[in-house]
């Protein structure tokens, strides 16, 4: 399994948090690349994952990654996080079997977590609800198939309704995503990862 990271640019990404935070813009950002630094660094130690391309054209989180030995892929659509998704997909199905897609917003993310809901997937086309139960953190599609990515309002229904299989188990970490102030506390209370607790210190 490889997965598809896509992160909007840091002056973009975020705009709830950052509404409801008194945080400056400039620790905004810090804090928006400390969780899909955290991220990304635990979906790479999970068990069925042998890959993982970000898609940004932000130059700071492409430096980031790609010191960190991730591949980087530009947002060429630069037209919505479905299209970047369908942007990387393209790109990974050429070289690889089977390609899902993972949010940057899972600060709180256990390897373990994202191990066990892929196994639970099987070879299904696949999808984790987030913890309020309305988006999506995980998209997984079939082998050899494409991802058709959803995402947006109501996601979990739109997912759900293009065939995929509920992946609802105990995972939390996998389900916290971060879009406001409560998101935020509630990965906190679930042990968020050291970039992110730097960030917020």
């Amino acid at each position: 399994m490889h997965l598809v990271v896509p992160i909007k640019p840091l002056h973009l990404a975020k705009s709830r948090l950052l509404g409801e935070g008194a945080r400056r813009p400039e620790a905004h950002a810090e804090l928006v690349m400390a969780v899909a630094l955290d991220t990304v660094a635990a979906a790479r130690r999970a068990d069925g994952v042998a890959g993982i391309v970000v898609v940004t054209s932000d130059p700071a989180l492409t430096a980031e990654f790609t010191a960190e030995g991730v591949e980087v892929l530009a947002d060429l659509p630069a037209a919505g996080l479905n299209a970047a998704l369908r942007h990387g997909d393209a790109a990974l199905r050429a070289r690889v079997a089977r390609v899902g897609a993972l949010q940057a917003d899972l600060p709180a993310l256990r390897p373990d977590d994202l191990g066990a809901a892929i196994r639970a997937a099987g070879a299904d086309r696949s999808f984790c609800p987030d913890h309020h139960g309305t988006g999506t953190t995980l998209l997984l599609a079939e082998p050899g198939r494409p991802l058709d990515p959803r995402f947006g309002s109501g996601s979990a229904d739109a997912h759900a309704g293009s065939g995929a299989k509920p992946l609802v188990g105990p995972w939390d970490s996998l389900r916290c995503d971060v879009d406001t102030e409560a998101d935020l506390r509630a990965a906190t209370a679930l042990g968020l990862g050291p970039r992110t607790k730097a960030a917020i210190a």
